[in-house]
């Protein structure tokens, strides 16, 4: 697994951006300039199951545990298989060995009226070009969002 970690400071609370990153219209806001069309299906609990995918009816995506939940503190997902086309799981194919494992955390601090958000992935490393790669604008755009 190679450990992956991308930080920013927003000029918000971190109940502001909390909520901004979690809320179905904002979420499909922020992920869609680095994952076009992506949404959850589900509810950020502990211990829930979320479903992250693409596009509308008939998009791949993953499925995720939250086995930690703090509100406005921390959250951390563990993939437990990938979703296909059809909407069926897959936790045993090679494709799906390459993924199932994969965590991710948030981590929220607020100093002073400022967020310094904090997401730390661990992922097998023919993933990290897409992490790499997307995260940034990602996070980028939720600090847009929250500091409007």
């Amino acid at each position: 697994m190679k450990n992956l970690e991308y930080n920013i400071q927003i000029a918000a609370s971190k109940q502001k951006v909390w909520d901004t990153m979690l809320a179905q219209d904002t979420y499909r806001q922020w992920t869609d300039v680095s994952w076009p069309g992506s949404r959850y299906e589900g509810s950020w609990e502990k211990n829930k199951d979320l479903r992250f995918v693409s596009g509308e009816q008939g998009g791949g995506g993953t499925l995720a545990t939250l086995t930690e939940f703090r509100p406005h503190d921390y959250l951390l997902a563990k993939h437990v298989a990938i979703i296909n086309g059809d909407g069926s799981e897959d936790r045993t194919s090679d494709a799906a060995k390459g993924w199932v494992g994969t965590t991710e955390s948030y981590t929220f601090e607020e100093h002073n009226g400022k967020t310094n958000l904090k997401v730390e992935i661990k992922t097998a490393p023919e993933w990290a070009d897409m992490f790499d790669d997307g995260w940034p604008k990602a996070l980028e755009k939720l600090k847009e969002i929250c500091e409007q």
